[in-house]
């Protein structure tokens, strides 16, 4: 089975700082996204974000185990690469950009190299199931956090 990869924006009634806040406190991550199933941090940098993550995917077909290594860009994006785990590679983003108004541009991206093992699993109409349910849920997820946020403080 080859990459897995896929990209999905959604504009959101929320400024991009928000938007970029909620993502970068990855701790309350699996409040919105819902394949998340757990995380645990096991490092942080010196301004405290959670720069090295244990976590647990629901990819339907199985749980999926990786440790990430999360780096950021201040108001702007949110990246991670698997250090190690059940695929063979993993990579993510998210990024914001501000469409003024209160709105914001969101769009996550992921690209994985699932391997021999998860391969086995994930294929055919699988692998799209797998990467347009990972998608959905985490920008639909996100907005509807978001959303709900600036609902309450306004």
């Amino acid at each position: 089975m080859g990459v897995i990869k896929g990209e999905r924006s959604i504009e959101i009634d929320a400024p991009a700082d928000r938007c970029y806040d909620i993502v970068a406190d990855v701790e309350r991550t699996p409040e919105w996204a819902k394949p998340l199933k757990s995380l645990k941090v096991l490092e942080r940098d010196s301004e405290q974000r959670a720069v090295l993550i244990d976590t647990l995917t629901d990819a339907r077909m199985k749980t999926v185990r990786a440790i990430l290594r999360y780096s950021y860009e201040p108001k702007r994006a949110v990246r991670w690469i698997q250090e190690e785990g059940d695929a063979a590679s993993l990579t993510g983003s998210w990024t914001f950009e501000d469409l003024g108004n209160g709105r914001t541009r969101a769009t996550y991206a992921i690209e994985s190299d699932p391997g021999r093992l998860l391969g086995k699993v994930m294929r055919g109409p699988a692998e799209t199931i797998v990467r347009e349910m990972l998608l959905i849920s985490g920008t639909s997820g996100l907005r509807e956090y978001a959303e709900s946020k600036v609902r309450a403080a306004g």
